[in-house]
């Protein structure tokens, strides 16, 4: 599986800084954001260094479609029970801050803004 080592997504994959972990698989590592947007916002990320969306193809597609199956499951056990957003930001338009995949899931007991916006 490919890592990179100057990776901070990857460096929490292998618990090298550590998180508030949600869920592990073979997979995908899925785990709380350090700077929430919402009363339940966590990470589902792929263990296999992917740098962006434009990077992804058919092998990843098991790690991919996963991130998807579980967003529900989990944003349920975090509290989202009333509805979410899955986000995946790609590239510098898409204010992507982390050049590994990943998706935002977010929500909580009360409807969220239009949009969440890029960070300051």
């Amino acid at each position: 599986m490919k890592t990179d080592s100057n990776c901070i997504f990857c460096k929490i994959v292998r618990g090298e800084i550590p998180s508030n972990k949600v869920h592990e698989d073979e997979d995908v590592f899925a785990f709380h954001d350090v700077r929430p947007q919402a009363p339940v916002h966590f990470l589902i990320v792929p263990k296999e260094h992917v740098a962006t969306l434009y990077d992804a193809g058919m092998a990843q597609h098991r790690a991919l479609g996963k991130m998807l199956a579980l967003a529900g499951e989990l944003a349920i056990k975090e509290g989202a029970t009333q509805g979410f957003r899955a986000i995946i930001n790609t590239g510098r338009v898409g204010h992507q801050e982390v050049y590994h995949v990943h998706m935002h899931v977010v929500g909580g007991p009360e409807p969220l803004g239009p949009m969440i916006m890029k960070r300051t």
